[in-house]
């Protein structure tokens, strides 16, 4: 009975007989239409039997492959989507088992055809929306497959384009069906990330002329569309657009996996192409997790080559720059710490010259030029970076790097020796270096959160070292800080022009918090501004920077309090030079007359008194006749015009200070300020060695003021001055001071090293001597006054009765600020 039902057609099930009559005796013909409606309509009447249709159908297929009846193979993968497409019950899971098995018949065959039959068939599934969630569905073997044909190396050209255009398409359906249903296999997972994202950058790798394309086109051409690369860019940013947070990372991981194997990271043109594409498919709030591995991927090839770690580099610095619209993360300093330290890396690897790599297996040979091109790739960097953060956060950064500068104090010596100076002169210039990139276009209306003391402090003391290039530095970040309106580059270069308003400056009003600036740093700018005009070493763009300084700061922070001190700076600048005591060098004394000629023509015409702009140009034209050498065209051009006459200089050519004095007196300024000569308060910075910094300045002109104190020396004995005692201080000079340095040292290491109760006992006996003191003093103003009758007054009107004015009593040091 079994073997007559199997050849009798009319027996057989009704299903079978549908799927039977869609194929046509001549598979040319292609499917039976109406006889694909009948079985439509089946299926959707009796959706049970689906998953009979379906296993029937791929028995058949799978027969057809076998015996190479391709026609009727195409046949019945067209009947399969249409099913596909018309069903969506509940039973529909079953029916895709034997779907999904069928095309992954059709990926193992050798023939092309029927792999990108197999594909498209796939590619149709995965944009079915289906109506219930399948639990054990995978996609493993898809993933593989589709990988393997993304680096199809078919021998015909054109297959190998078709192929591997099949294998990105397989990709991104899988992407598609599986990225939203958490109940599916987690595509985002790095055994799937680990061949997914290789194959799609595989086939952007071999694009043509890849770099010359927009990493965010709008519009692709038909012919585009066709280009595997351009298939695999837009898979890839479908991919990153569909990406949460917990899955960046396992998807940019491959990335760096991929631009590694391949060194992709010297020519940097694809990296950069990449990570372009990245930055602007993810979302803008993930763009710092980007960045954050980026960092980390520089830290683990800190001992790779210098055009590898240059590479990374330079695809941070763009990086940066798109991640701009969203954020660089929380951990701001972090990634300023990470770039400063491979420049220091940097630093030491061009000093020593190899370093051992590990992974190389031994020592490798290191290339000045590639570490100073990673250098300068840090350095752009780091402005990339600052450029993207708000006015609070790049305030801290620059107070960061500041602070990584080596300078010497008292607590923290510099490395000694030949290699410790080179050492610590090449991370000076290259930290300033980076900070003048991260203070570029700065712009903050209140001066003092913008250079608070620590950092102003810092940075002044650097401006007193003895190499030039540092100096140069020091002045450049202060006018990048100080000028707020763009007027700089029209300081660049020195000139007495007679029209200033050619010039189209940007003048405002010095505000308020600029005021309150300048009253609490304003002398301690001028007097590293008069000092770095003393230094032998100074050039032409030394002096020019000087001028611009000047020129910006009687713009944006002057009030008649500044002007006068500035015109003061200046005249003191004209007498350095005319004076020269410090033996100054022919060019420098030149310059200093050239300099001041061309801001007091500047401060003049700002300030607008007729009677002070007067006596400038005439002082000017004086010059122009007698003394060409004296003014900025004579001195600053390319062969500067110098003359060795300059000590006989007549008083006609050189600017007064009484007559200057005497004209903006008559205009409301302070005539006793102005025509008291500028002095600088000189202190032991400029004693010690070469150029300390400013910590120990400071405790040391604590100290001094101490010892120098009212109080100090009424309780001194008067010392007899003879020759033996001048003699003793010049020889015992260097023991005093040696002694004094270890004093200070001793009382620091106190404090850090010794036991609390021993601190507290001290400070306890201190607390208590000022608690007697004031005692003191209180019992003295809380007396009741003396009667008039009963006061004497002495010769210089002070009273010796028994009450003293609060105003002449003598105060405990610890009671005055």
């Amino acid at each position: 009975m079994t073997g007559v039902c199997g050849c009798c057609g009319a027996l057989r099930p009704r299903y079978k007989r549908l799927v039977d009559n869609i194929f046509p005796e001549d598979p040319e013909d292609g499917l039976v239409k109406t006889n694909m409606e009948k079985l439509t309509f089946y299926a959707l009447s009796a959706p049970e039997k689906l998953d009979r249709i379906g296993a029937y159908l791929s028995e058949k297929l799978i027969r057809d492959v076998s015996r190479h009846r391709y026609g009727y193979v195409c046949i019945a993968m067209e009947a399969l989507d249409q099913l596909l497409m018309a069903c969506h019950c509940q039973s529909i899971n079953l029916f895709v088992e034997s779907f999904l098995k069928m095309v992954a018949k059709l990926l193992e065959s050798e023939k092309p055809d029927l792999q990108i039959l197999g594909t498209n068939s796939f590619v149709k599934f995965a944009n079915i929306e289906e109506d219930t969630p399948s639990y054990h569905r995978s996609y493993d073997f898809f993933v593989s497959r589709f990988s393997e044909m993304c680096h199809s190396s078919h021998d015909d050209a054109d297959i190998r384009t078709k192929i591997r255009m099949s294998g990105i398409k397989g990709l991104q359906g899988v992407v598609r069906k599986t990225v939203n249903d958490e109940l599916q296999a987690n595509i985002w997972d790095p055994q799937h990330m680990d061949k997914i994202v290789p194959s799609l950058l595989f086939n952007l790798q071999h694009a043509e002329e890849a770099e010359s394309r927009s990493p965010s086109p709008l519009q692709t051409t038909e012919k585009e569309k066709e280009n595997p690369a351009e298939l695999a860019e837009r898979c890839l940013r479908e991919l990153l657009g569909r990406a949460a947070y917990g899955n960046i990372k396992n998807a940019i991981k491959p990335v760096l996996i991929h631009l590694d194997n391949h060194s992709l990271w010297e020519p940097k043109t694809f990296a950069i192409h990449c990570f372009k594409i990245i930055m602007y498919s993810i979302q803008p709030q993930h763009s710092h997790l980007v960045i954050q591995q980026l960092l980390s991927h520089l830290d683990a090839n800190s001992k790779s080559a210098a055009t590898v770690r240059a590479g990374i580099v330079e695809v941070l610095s763009e990086a940066a720059v798109i991640a701009a619209s969203g954020s660089v993360g929380p951990t701001v300093l972090e990634v300023f710490n990470t770039l400063l330290r491979q420049l220091r890396l940097s630093i030491d690897y061009a000093l020593t010259g190899s370093y051992d790599c590990a992974i190389a297996g031994g020592p490798k040979i290191i290339k000045q030029h590639e570490e100073r091109m990673f250098q300068e790739a840090i350095i752009k960097t780091t402005g990339s970076f600052a450029s993207t953060l708000p006015t609070y956060q790049r305030s801290e950064v620059m107070l960061f790097i500041m602070s990584k500068v080596p300078l010497p104090s008292l607590h923290h010596s510099l490395d000694t020796g030949k290699a410790g100076e080179n050492r610590n002169r090449l991370t000076q210039v290259m930290l300033l270096k980076s900070l003048l990139q991260v203070s570029m276009g700065f712009q903050c209306s209140n001066m003092l959160t913008a250079l608070p003391s620590s950092f102003l402090d810092r940075l002044l003391s650097a401006a007193l070292m003895e190499d030039p290039e540092i100096r140069l530095f020091v002045l450049q970040i202060l006018i990048s800080f100080i000028d707020r309106h763009g007027n700089k580059h029209k300081f660049q270069t020195i000139s007495t022009i007679s029209d200033i308003s050619v010039l189209k400056l940007k003048v405002d009003k010095c505000s308020r918090q600029d005021t309150v600036f300048m009253k609490k740093h304003a002398q301690h700018l001028y007097r590293h501004i008069y000092l770095t005009c003393k230094e032998e070493t100074n050039s032409r763009v030394h002096y020019e920077a000087l001028y611009c300084l000047l020129a910006l700061i009687s713009m944006e922070l002057a009030n008649e309090e500044v002007v006068v001190d500035l015109i003061r700076l200046v005249l003191a600048m004209q007498e350095l030079a005319q004076v020269n005591e410090d033996n100054l060098p022919l060019y420098n004394r030149c310059a200093l007359y050239a300099l001041g000629a061309a801001y007091l023509n500047l401060i003049s015409q700002l300030t607008t008194v007729p009677a002070f702009c007067q006596h400038i140009h005439e002082v000017i034209e004086m010059r122009q006749k007698e003394a060409p050498y004296l003014l900025p065209e004579g001195v600053f051009a390319e062969k500067p015009r110098l003359s060795r006459n300059l000590d006989r200089l007549g008083p006609e050519i050189l600017f007064r200070q009484s007559k200057i004095s005497e004209v903006l007196g008559g205009s409301g300024y302070n005539s006793d300020r102005l025509s008291t000569p500028y002095v600088p308060q000189l202190t032991d910075e400029d004693r010690l060695s070469k150029r300390k910094s400013i910590g120990e300045t400071i405790s040391l002109q604590v100290e001094v003021e101490s010892r120098n104190s009212p109080e100090k020396e009424e309780r001194a004995p008067a010392e007899e001055i003879t020759y033996e005692t001048l003699k003793k201080a010049i020889v015992d000079s260097v023991a005093v001071e040696e002694q004094e340095r270890e004093r200070r040292r001793q009382v620091v290491e106190k404090f850090q090293k010794a036991p609390f109760e021993e601190i507290a006992a001290h400070c306890g006996a201190r607390a208590t001597l000022l608690q007697s003191k004031l005692n003191q003093i209180f019992e003295i103003t809380i007396r009741p006054p003396p009667s008039p009758s009963g006061t004497i007054t002495a010769a210089y009107g002070q009273p010796q009765g028994h009450s003293i004015p609060v105003y002449e009593m003598k105060f405990p040091d610890l009671c005055v600020y």
